[in-house]
């Protein structure tokens, strides 16, 4: 499950404009991410940060948001 979830996340990058930024979260419907449990989304957000550093998929990781959570932003 946590494959297909990155796999979707890296697919939904392609729809954001250059210098866009976001969080993991954002690439999903609402719905969706809630119903994602904590741990698998813990897990997907190292997995997704992990891939962002080692492939070029033409995002960049920014500072942690207020509430703890990695940015990214689309280049």
């Amino acid at each position: 499950m946590t494959d297909e979830l990155l796999e979707l996340a890296i697919h939904e990058v392609k729809n954001l404009k250059p210098g866009e930024e976001f969080l993991l979260k954002d690439l999903f419907i609402g719905y969706r991410w809630k119903r994602i449990d904590r741990s698998t989304r813990l897990l997907l957000g190292t997995l997704f940060l992990n891939h962002v550093k080692t492939k070029d998929i033409g995002v960049i990781p920014l500072e942690k948001a207020s509430s703890g959570q990695q940015k990214y932003a689309r280049c």
